[in-house]
């Protein structure tokens, strides 16, 4: 397999600050497309053997197929499907996520569910069947996509701002339980990324806030952002592989916000 992903994509980048993950194994969940995509990219050319989780198999495949790692096609919302995933990862990269913009009083309550399911039930899962591979072998890193909606609020968000608020405690926990065990454990708290997740809440969002939807990035998404644009997945995912380099092993149970500033206010 690792001869295949060199053949394919070459060898780890190499020079000052270069991450080489050759010999690991990770998980990426979401790994089909955008913030996932894009860090199941950049493990993979670190050298990594990058197994891609999504429930859209078409995308899994392309992207297992492009780095030279394997495809899992999967719903996260299913615990038993969740628990098929496998366990011998070496970094495991909880990505996946859904949204729904809605007030509370509207808001589906089943719909509420699904996003806890997915978005915090299964990094908690995946977390009890992938430490005891990285306890044993006394190295890992988990990598929590979180938002800065885990650390702030946005109306009509519930579902997605409680989950992301969840992922945060439950990272910290597991930077206390890996500690001894050299796992790693930390958030990614990026802002308003360059996502289908992201285009598809524009028009939520100009519905929610009864303004046309060419105003929304402006004037709703990027309104707290000193920056004025969105980011791109492979600005996050550049920061998820930093996480597992060499020079970050004394960080754990941290939230580390690319938001442009949003923060700042």
């Amino acid at each position: 397999m690792t001869s295949q992903f060199h053949a394919a994509s070459g060898p780890p980048a190499q020079g000052p600050g270069a991450v080489d993950l050759s010999g690991r194994t990770a998980l990426v969940t979401g790994g089909g497309s955008g913030i996932g995509r894009a860090t199941a990219e950049a493990l993979a050319a670190a050298g990594a053997l990058v197994h891609v989780a999504d429930r859209d198999a078409d995308a899994a495949k392309a992207v297992a197929a492009a780095t030279g790692g394997v495809a899992h096609v999967v719903d996260l919302a299913d615990a038993e499907a969740v628990g098929a995933l496998p366990g011998a990862v070496d970094i495991l990269v909880n990505n996946a996520g859904l949204q729904h913009v809605a007030p509370i009083e509207d808001f589906p309550a089943d719909r509420f569910e699904l996003i806890q399911k997915v978005m915090l039930t299964a990094p908690f899962l995946l977390m009890r069947h992938c430490l005891p591979h990285m306890y044993a072998g006394g190295w890992g890193r988990l990598v929590n996509v979180s938002s800065m909606h885990g650390l702030r609020a946005s109306a009509f968000k519930s579902a997605y701002v409680a989950a992301k608020h969840g992922l945060e405690g439950l990272s910290k926990v597991a930077a206390l339980e890996g500690a001894p065990h050299g796992v790693t454990s930390n958030c990614v708290n990026p802002g308003y990324v360059r996502t289908p997740l992201v285009e598809g809440q524009i028009a939520a969002q100009a519905a929610a806030h009864g303004i046309p939807s060419d105003e929304v990035v402006a004037d709703v998404l990027l309104d707290r952002s000193a920056i004025k644009r969105l980011i791109e997945p492979e600005e996050v995912a550049a920061v998820c592989v930093w996480l597992c380099g060499p020079h970050t092993s004394y960080i754990t149970g941290a939230s580390l916000p690319v938001d442009g500033g949003w923060g700042a206010r």
